[in-house]
């Protein structure tokens, strides 16, 4: 396999004999029987340190855009094993830099209440800290630091690095799959400090949110992930009720429903008619009037797994789906479109009945992929 090579990483090193060395290693990590990594790793202490893991991690990520899966989780794996020498890897000077790092975001975090406009600066200057270097150091620096201190401090400092973790979630730049692991430490932290009864509406929010990261989540096990996922919308849904919170309860449910559409393990029919039952439960409090936004997105939702559905008579769950796009489009016309002429046209076409599978497959096709341009950004779990 001939890995690629990113120029972008070329600044973390100002000897290219030293970074092409790197390369070298890597190719000999992917190359060795499973099991043996260990053994090659050994014999190049010399070029183990930070940057390497840096290098590591950055051709993982390049080969997970290229679809090259198994040897980037490989690779991830390989990363996971020298941050376990984390002690050795960083030398006193890296390792300040790091911590002061941390410090500075944890508290403007705290002073600005989470404005990602005070915060997206500072992560932007540090991109390059924002790897797993640095998802260790939190790990640590909270295992031994919210310990010591009084439990209601430790409540309250956990409550800000959950609010770091959707911060650094949904923030744009650096490596995403880097973001979503800071983030998922960061809610666990969180979540060893808070609990249901004295934090109720923390403590659902943080699950929902750790929901959505693990969903999110690039490397390592994508079914075991989404089962994450599953589990944390579940842990939410025992705090959050229809009655007392009904927008965040709706929001679990839609972002639960993505989760079982998407789940790989069990039976697929099942997790279908799962995600049909998570939808509908969200439009109980969704509506077209007060929340057209939230009530479209879950709709669309709806009728897609409509379209995919293996349960009772595929004609009628395409009827299903049509009738509900029809809906949809018609709502997004109202919020985003001023229609002219063409999209007149295209209406017109999209409201003609039709009278057959292959016309019903057709007209899916078209109402589908105009949706699409409406929503642009496509699908998102929610953020609570």
């Amino acid at each position: 396999m001939k890995l690629p090579q990113d120029a972008s990483i070329s600044h973390l090193l100002m000897d290219e004999q030293r970074l092409q060395a790197y390369y070298q290693l890597i190719q000999d990590l992917l190359s060795c029987p499973n099991g043996e990594e260990a053994e090659i790793l050994a014999v190049s202490q010399n070029l183990i340190d930070t940057a390497l893991v840096q290098v590591i991690l950055q051709t993982a990520n390049n080969l997970i855009k290229q679809g090259e899966l198994d040897p980037a989780n490989r690779l991830m794996n390989v990363a996971g094993y020298l941050l376990g020498m984390y002690e050795n890897l960083l030398s006193p000077a890296t390792r300040q830099q790091y911590l002061t790092f941390l410090q500075e975001i944890l508290q403007l975090t705290e002073e600005s209440d989470g404005d990602p406009q005070v915060i997206y600066p500072l992560l932007e200057a540090n991109t390059n800290k924002l790897n797993p270097i640095f998802a260790e150091l939190l790990r640590r620096w909270a295992t031994t630091t919210l310990n010591t201190m009084p439990l209601d401090e430790a409540q309250y400092q956990s409550l800000v690095i959950s609010n770091f973790s959707n911060l650094i979630n949904q923030f744009p730049l650096g490596e995403k799959p880097n973001n979503i692991e800071i983030g998922i430490i960061g809610y666990e932290i969180a979540l060893d400090f808070l609990n249901p009864v004295a934090f109720p509406q923390q403590w659902a929010a943080t699950k929902n949110n750790l929901g959505v990261a693990y969903y999110s989540k690039i490397d390592g096990n994508k079914a075991e992930n989404i089962e994450s996922a599953i589990k944390a919308y579940f842990a939410a849904l025992e705090v959050y009720d229809r009655e007392t919170s009904p927008q965040n309860w709706a929001e679990t449910h839609y972002n639960l429903g993505l989760a079982y559409f998407a789940r790989i393990t069990r039976d697929k029919s099942e997790n279908i008619e799962c995600a049909i039952k998570a939808y509908f439960a969200a439009l109980e409090v969704y509506d077209r009037e007060t929340s057209p936004q939230n009530w479209a997105e879950t709709q669309n939702s709806l009728g897609i797994a409509y379209c995919e559905r293996i349960a009772e008579n595929k004609e009628k769950n395409i009827e299903k789906a049509i009738a509900i796009y029809r809906d949809v489009l018609e709502v997004y016309n109202q919020l985003f479109l001023k229609i002219g002429q063409r999209q007149k046209i295209i209406w017109a076409s999209l409201t003609i009945k039709p009278k057959t599978l292959n016309m019903q497959s057709m007209l899916i096709w078209k109402l589908w992929n105009f949706v699409k341009l409406l929503l642009c950004c496509g699908l998102k779990h929610k953020i609570i």
